[in-house]
């Protein structure tokens, strides 16, 4: 089993109380520096863009209650060069990097592979970016960026048209990253079809909207270019790992037509879906990436520790009663029981039995230890317990 750890870098008011950015990056390189003297493997950061503040003003918020931001990391590529600095041996990784916005997913590959100039440039390095891409938890991130409906048909169809938006965005990056040159006109077609939804009459409707009986609805390409190569050409990416954010199994298998891609589910992912995800890419996974291993898709566990675990179930609780506030505006006891009997809580032996019956001894996990928690010290104590009285008794099997 691979154990990283997860860091949110959010701004969230808990308990009347809200960091200020300057410290909320303080504590964040406090703990990835620590996280790298403990051990971990991979430190993957939280990645958001535009202000959830400044949303609220809008006439419909996504998170009208959310006091404070999402997250504050905008740009993992600024942000690992300096972590690289700062470490040893720790890698980074990026949950999640929208390629929609901010220019789209050429601007993404060419950033990219830019920034895999500069770090390859010592020979000696081996520490590894894994870019962890989707298109964005909320779109309010997107529709600046033109990320709209652009006719009646898209707008009846929305919900999927995103995800088509995605698909094509994933072709355009990927193939850019591995260095091809090409123009729009060579992207794979984009359609409709009733196979796309998930009730019958939503097809219907979009039908309807269409204007005329059709087995598949077709879209135009959602990007427009000429014939481009983006630079630097020599870019390596031997140090280059790549994740993907959707459940679409069509997507998953299409990028890996590309390039070597995993895949992230959530902690919260029924296990079956997880057990047919990877039963589907030991068949599809690229073979330049070698054979598919469990580890290649990375899940997050929520983690709250203490010697008593009475305290630490009341930290759980407090912490996801104060999230769903936030979220939701209400507490929902049945979504927060919920919320806790998916993370890991209580004493380091509780923590042990919990992890060895929810997960594969090859799986790999992303803890989060800094969910709805501002104390510094209290977060980094639970990653030293972590690793110094859960993860040896994991290794030795008692």
């Amino acid at each position: 089993m691979k154990y990283d750890i997860f860091l949110s870098i959010c701004q969230l008011e808990v308990d009347g109380y809200k960091p200020s950015e300057k410290t909320m990056f303080q504590n964040f390189f406090d703990q990835v520096e620590l996280a790298d003297e403990l051990g971990f493997g991979t430190a993957w950061v939280a990645e958001t863009h535009l202000s959830t503040q400044t949303q609220k003003e809008n006439k419909k918020p996504v998170v009208p209650h959310f006091n404070g931001e999402i997250g504050l990391n905008t740009d993992i590529l600024q942000l690992a060069h300096k972590v690289f600095a700062r470490t040893q041996n720790i890698h980074m990784g990026s949950a999640i990097k929208n390629i929609l916005c901010n220019g789209g997913p050429m601007a993404h590959a060419e950033a990219i592979r830019t920034f895999l100039s500069l770090h390859g440039l010592d020979k000696s390095e081996r520490r590894r970016l894994n870019i962890g891409f989707a298109s964005g938890r909320f779109e309010f991130s997107n529709r600046p960026y033109g990320v709209v409906p652009r006719n009646a048909v898209e707008e009846q169809a929305w919900p999927v048209v995103k995800g088509k938006i995605l698909s094509q965005a994933t072709e355009i990056f990927l193939r850019f990253l591995k260095g091809e040159r090409f123009s729009s006109q060579q992207l794979k077609t984009l359609t409709l079809t009733e196979a796309d939804f998930r009730k019958p009459e939503d097809w219907m409707s979009v039908v309807e909207v269409y204007g005329q009986d059709a087995e598949e609805v077709p879209l135009k390409n959602f990007y427009h270019f000429e014939k481009v190569g983006v630079i630097p050409f020599e870019a390596p990416l031997d140090l280059l790992d790549l994740t993907l954010g959707t459940h679409d199994a069509k997507i998953q298998k299409m990028a890996n037509e590309i390039l070597p891609v995993g895949v992230f589910n959530l902690s919260i992912t029924p296990p079956e879906i997880i057990e047919a995800t990877h039963e589907r890419m030991q068949k599809e996974y690229h073979p330049d990436g070698g054979t598919w291993q469990r580890w290649m898709m990375p899940r997050t566990a929520m983690i709250f520790m203490d010697e008593n675990p009475e305290k630490a179930r009341q930290l759980a609780t407090s912490a996801w009663e104060n999230y769903w506030k936030a979220m939701e505006g209400t507490i929902d006891n049945e979504k927060v029981e919920k919320a806790v009997h998916n993370a890991l809580v209580g004493s380091p032996k509780e923590v042990i039995e919990q992890i060895r019956s929810k997960y594969h001894p090859e799986d790999r996990l992303m803890l989060w230890f800094d969910f709805n928690n501002h104390d510094n010290r209290a977060v980094q104590n639970s990653m030293r317990m972590f690793m110094e009285k859960v993860l040896p008794q994991l290794e030795e099997g008692k």
